[in-house]
């Protein structure tokens, strides 16, 4: 199974789909799993289930933070960088699934208990989220650590 299936398998096993993308790969950049999917969890549904940027994309960003993002106050360079990741990352989120805000992904606001419950009946967590989590950790996943 690739990482992108896995990332997805976390997803579906009932991590949040920040959780999934983050963890999947943090080990890879320093941060063991179980902390990662800790520091990951308040960010799924959206943040904190409010339908805001979907979860996998901030699982994603987060990643490019620990690879690519600054420590120290001045430096400006490295946090020129990964702005400019965060920007190709979203392209290409957006160029696959047209948005990275969770409401519109899910079609519904799930911050309100008419559109979790609309989401949960209608099973969208189970039938559509998985695709954004697997399209969140491929394309992270060539940004990050593809061979050159």
């Amino acid at each position: 199974m690739n990482r992108s299936e896995l990332a997805k398998e976390k997803f579906l096993s009932g991590f949040t789909c920040s959780q999934a993308v983050f963890s999947t790969y943090s080990t890879e950049l320093g941060l063991d799993e179980k902390n990662a999917a800790k520091i990951a969890c308040p960010f799924g549904g959206g943040l904190g289930s409010l339908g805001h940027v979907c979860g996998a994309v901030t699982g994603a960003l987060m990643l490019i933070g620990l690879k690519y993002g600054s420590s120290e106050p001045k430096d400006k360079e490295s946090k020129a960088n990964a702005y400019s990741k965060v920007r190709e990352f979203v392209k290409k989120f957006e160029e696959r699934n047209k948005t990275i805000i969770c409401k519109e992904l899910l079609d519904c606001d799930i911050s309100t208990p008419e559109g979790r419950k609309y989401a949960e009946e209608n099973g969208l967590f189970k039938k559509v989220c998985p695709k954004f989590v697997k399209d969140a950790a491929e394309i992270i996943e060539e940004m990050l650590f593809k061979k050159e």
